[in-house]
């Protein structure tokens, strides 16, 4: 039987789905300026460890899928174990499809390299998929997706405080653990590098606080943001990254942000949002790879 081919699209209908993913991405961009997609951004982030993907594709699964637990492609399900299920439609994201041009004119002088071609970058859209759509292969071992959850009340992520407090120094702060008494548990002092944590705290709380003070380390201050913002963004960052190494932090509340958009600030947003993935990223590889190597 001979293989069905696909039919090409016209350049017309190549252009209408452009249109489409644009304004699929703008509608997904738009619903930061709500709290509630906010907060779905934040919560999806956070449990789907969504740093593979650009905070673009982020927003995209976010607005499409905020129940969403684990996200992989259809054909990466198959390495973990699983298959997508008949009937299930993908959730759709913009992947990057590098597009190389060829000079008209070739280089002067020729390279180790091929110079007579430019990469330009177009992005396409494909689907990817819930674990909730998929099912387990009969006979294929299944590969944990998400480390259990732990409280913050517990000690079970002390060994997670060396690699952060290492990680401070690099920055070229002092990290110091003494009693603190109020309703403070840390703090951040740019001017003289010191991040102080309370050490009446159970060893998880210890991680989380940390991980809040390093956020603030790492550039999200209250001079160029006020500290209401700041402190919105610092919180998100902390929620998302103890959720990437399993500690439960559900009895934190996700900060409320509505009205953040009624200036038509949309473009400032965006850029929060890509800020809080960068510095979420940046404390997720310290703390991800120091479990990956207890593991191995």
């Amino acid at each position: 039987m001979a293989a069905k081919t696909r039919r090409r699209l016209s350049d017309e209908e190549r252009a209408q789905r452009r249109a489409q993913d644009r304004d699929r991405l703008q509608q997904a961009a738009e619903r930061l300026l709500t709290s509630e997609g906010w907060q779905q951004w934040v919560r999806v982030r956070g449990r789907n460890g969504l740093r593979r993907y650009s905070v673009g594709n982020q927003l995209l699964i976010a607005m499409q899928a905020p129940d969403a637990t684990f996200i992989v492609g259809f054909h990466a399900w198959k390495d973990l174990g699983r298959r997508v299920c008949k009937g299930e439609h993908g959730i759709r994201i913009l992947a990057p499809m590098p597009l190389i041009e060829r000079n008209e004119e070739p280089a002067p002088e020729p390279s180790g390299e091929d110079s007579g071609s430019n990469v330009r970058m177009l992005f396409k859209s494909v689907a990817v998929f819930d674990i909730a759509q998929t099912e387990s292969i009969p006979g294929r071992p299944q590969l944990p997706l998400q480390p259990p959850r732990e409280p913050i009340t517990g000690d079970s992520h002390a060994h997670l405080l060396a690699p952060l407090q290492v990680f401070a120094r690099e920055l070229g702060y002092a990290v110091t653990s003494r009693p603190l008494d109020g309703s403070a548990n840390g703090w951040c002092d740019p001017t003289n590098q010191q991040i102080v944590i309370n050490d009446r705290l159970p060893a998880n709380a210890q991680v989380r606080v940390l991980v809040h003070e390093l956020a603030h380390a790492l550039g999200i201050g209250y001079a160029d943001r006020g500290r209401a913002r700041a402190e919105v963004m610092v919180d998100c960052v902390t929620y998302i990254v103890c959720a990437q190494v399993g500690l439960d932090t559900s009895g934190e509340t996700i900060p409320y942000v509505a009205g953040w958009g009624e200036a038509g600030e949309l473009d400032a947003i965006q850029q929060d949002a890509s800020t809080i993935d960068d510095v979420a990223r940046r404390l997720e590889a310290v703390l991800l790879d120091d479990q990956q190597q207890l593991a191995a």
